[in-house]
Order: C-alpha cells, then sequence, then structure tokens
C-alpha cells in the first residue's frame, strides 16, 4: 500500500473512532433513552435514562431525580448501563495505542514492529467497545418497538417511544468499528506490501546471481 494512501486510512480511522468515542460517552450520561408523552398532559414528556428519570415541561422547566436504586431500573437499562459503562474504557484505551501506532510518527525501524502491534491492538480494543455500545441500544430499541406493538396492553395505556440518545448510541458504535476497521486494514495491508517488495528483493538477488554466475562462465 502507498505510505501516502496509508497515512490518510489511519488518520481518518482516527478521526472516526474518535467522534464515535465522543457519542457513545455522551449516551452514557444523557437521559432522553426512551420517552413517554401523556395524552392527557401534551405539555409533559417523560424521558428515563441510564441514570435519572425526567419530567421536561413547556412552562416550568425539566425536573430530574435519580433512581434511588440500581435494582430500580428496568432490566434492559441496567444491562446497558453496565455494558455503556465498560466501553468506555476500551475506546479511550483504543484512541490511545491507536495514536501511539501512527505512521506519522517518526520512529526507528526496530519500532515499527512495535507500532503495528499498537494498531492491531488499538483496533480490536475498538471492535470490543463499538460492539459493547450497540447490543445493549439494539436490545433497548428491541424492547421498546416489542412493548409499543403490543396488542395485549390495551390502547388507552401510554407506551414509552425510542429517545434521540439511541440514535447517538448507533452512530457512536458504528463509528468506532468503522474506525477500528480502517486502522486493522492498514496494518494487514502494509504486512503484504512488505512480503511482495521481500519477495521482489529475492527475485531480483536470484537473477544477479544468475547472471553473475553466466559472466563468469564465458
Amino acid at each position: 500500500m502507498n505510505l501516502v494512501h496509508r497515512h490518510r486510512l489511519q488518520l481518518v480511522g482516527l478521526l472516526l473512532s474518535t467522534l464515535g468515542w465522543i457519542l457513545t460517552s455522551t449516551c452514557n450520561y444523557l437521559r432522553d433513552w426512551k420517552n413517554l408523552n401523556l395524552d392527557l398532559n401534551e405539555l409533559e414528556l417523560w424521558t428515563m435514562g441510564l441514570w435519572q428519570t425526567c419530567i421536561v415541561q413547556d412552562v416550568g422547566g425539566t425536573q430530574c431525580k435519580d433512581f434511588d436504586s440500581f435494582l430500580a431500573l428496568p432490566l434492559e437499562l441496567r444491562t446497558s448501563r453496565i455494558l455503556v459503562s465498560s466501553s468506555n474504557g476500551p475506546s479511550f484505551l483504543s484512541l490511545v495505542t491507536s495514536s501511539l501506532g501512527l505512521d506519522c510518527l517518526m520512529m526507528e525501524d526496530t519500532e515499527q514492529k512495535l507500532k503495528k502491534q499498537l494498531l492491531l491492538l488499538g483496533g480490536i480494543l475498538m471492535w470490543i467497545a463499538g460492539v459493547l455500545v450497540l447490543v445493549p441500544v439494539s436490545c433497548v430499541a428491541h424492547n421498546i418497538i416489542q412493548e409499543f406493538g403490543d396488542e395485549q396492553i390495551p390502547e388507552i395505556v401510554p407506551r414509552w417511544e425510542v429517545g434521540d440518545v439511541l440514535f447517538s448510541g448507533w452512530f457512536g458504535g458504528f463509528f468506532v468499528i468503522l474506525g477500528g476497521s480502517l486502522l486493522l486494514s492498514t496494518v494487514v495491508l502494509s504486512s503484504e506490501h512488505q512480503l511482495q517488495e521481500q519477495h521482489t528483493m529475492a527475485d531480483m538477488q536470484d537473477t544477479y546471481q544468475y547472471v553473475e554466475t553466466g559472466n563468469r562462465g564465458h
């Protein structure tokens, strides 16, 4: 792979992963994972996040209350809090390790192998972080849609709807995985390029030795 092209892929991958990390980190603390609009009072909007529930009023502002206990959360939100919080560590660590493995950082030839290992580790951690976010976000959305279409629940009962934070989690997880894939692709393609160079050098040496042998025979 062309060196300049590889540099660009690495930078794009790192930028996408950074954007994804910001989105996934914020969705951990935002409170609009799902919302509820009561027909009796259209001026109020109930929202629920991983850490608190809020009432948004057009007149009185926003009133929020933290959950009294972790066990007070619905099962899908309990699982989501654990997985999304756990994703922040691998995601941040992947950004640090990948930054140290970029080709634009000037290092000695003996350290090129270490840079590849750092990029490989960073890409794998990005995949883990992305999956840790996409799984709970998708599960919460699935439960909301399933309950919304449940015919056994009377129509008069208000239904929770998908909140904006879920879209932030989807985009964030996708960007993190896409960025990690780009970084991993640069590692794989650069290894193939090095193998091709080694084969080319070996062929050139064999040709040179054959020519030398022929000249000596004459």
